[in-house]
């Protein structure tokens, strides 16, 4: 299901290969909507800097095809078991309508994004958690929808969140520093060429959804998808009842999302510095 085509003129429709897990229940996003909402100023409101030259060590196809598999598998399983929401589902519609808004505005954080095919997915499950792979695949469990009863707003900021992860490579970076894949990346393996790079990357499987990432990691992540939202029409101010919800919600059951998003006073207190930075984009926005 591409839903790029409201934003594109209507073109006749091309066999599509079939899915490992069936191309009925993907939410595909070509990656070629460039053009977002081009009455909003083009430079970041929030200050993340440069991104991390640990990442360039990693190739990135590699590791975005070594993600979409993961995700594939993930998927199948998942439909296999029957946890996998349908497409009719309202609250796959309702993620898959977030995405759709703020999808358009990542390029400005990574120009591979215009490549990515996006994916949506919802699973039934009482995790709190949610996840964005390298390439663009997005899935959220039931139990950070239900047990936070979260708005769209704060789901916007969740989603934001976990984008701004994969636009800034996070997982390369993190791929180049940890030793917890039992690959390692050594200074020698540099020197080995793409090909063997390319095969540690292949190799990560499951690794990459159990990477830590460091606290600047979230930090970006947070300015990086708090401006996300904003852009795409999302109240800004979400971004701290969200993470109060955490912070209420850190001793609950299944708070999956918590042992690699730790929540706290210092994180609030970030996002309410910058959320007037990012209001007039919200505001445009929703003029728009």
């Amino acid at each position: 299901m591409c839903l790029l085509c409201d934003l594109k003129s209507p073109a006749p429709e091309t066999p599509r290969p079939e899915h490992v897990w069936s191309a009925r229940r993907a939410f595909v996003l070509a990656g070629t909507a460039a053009a977002a909402a081009s009455a909003l100023p083009a430079v970041a409101q929030v200050n993340v800097g440069e991104g991390s030259t640990l990442r360039k060590l990693v190739p990135a196809d590699e590791l975005e095809n070594a993600a979409g598999q993961q995700y594939g598998q993930m998927m199948a399983e998942a439909n296999a078991k029957k946890v996998l929401m349908p497409d009719g589902h309202p609250q796959v519609q309702r993620l898959r309508t977030i995405a759709r808004r703020i999808i358009p505005h990542s390029a400005q954080w990574n120009k591979r994004a215009t490549q990515w095919k996006w994916e949506v997915n919802l699973i039934q499950s009482t995790q709190i958690n949610a996840f964005c792979m390298p390439g663009g695949k997005i899935a959220f469990y039931t139990g950070i929808l239900e047990k936070l009863g979260l708005t769209d707003d704060e789901t916007a900021m969740i989603m934001g969140h976990e984008m701004a992860h994969a636009l800034r490579e996070h997982a390369r970076s993190r791929v180049r520093k940890s030793n917890a894949t039992g690959i390692g990346l050594s200074i020698a393996a540099q020197l080995l060429g793409l090909g063997q790079l390319g095969d540690v990357a292949a190799n990560l499987g499951t690794q990459l959804l159990t990477l830590k990432f460091s606290r600047e990691d979230e930090t970006e992540a947070d300015l990086v998808g708090l401006e996300l939202a904003a852009r795409s029409g999302y109240q800004p101010r979400a971004s701290v009842s969200l993470w109060q919800k955490m912070a209420a919600n850190g001793g609950g059951s299944g708070a999956s999302f918590l042992s690699t998003h730790p929540s706290g006073p210092d994180r609030i207190r970030e996002l309410e510095a910058n959320v007037p930075k990012v209001q007039s984009l919200y505001e445009q926005a929703r003029k728009g």
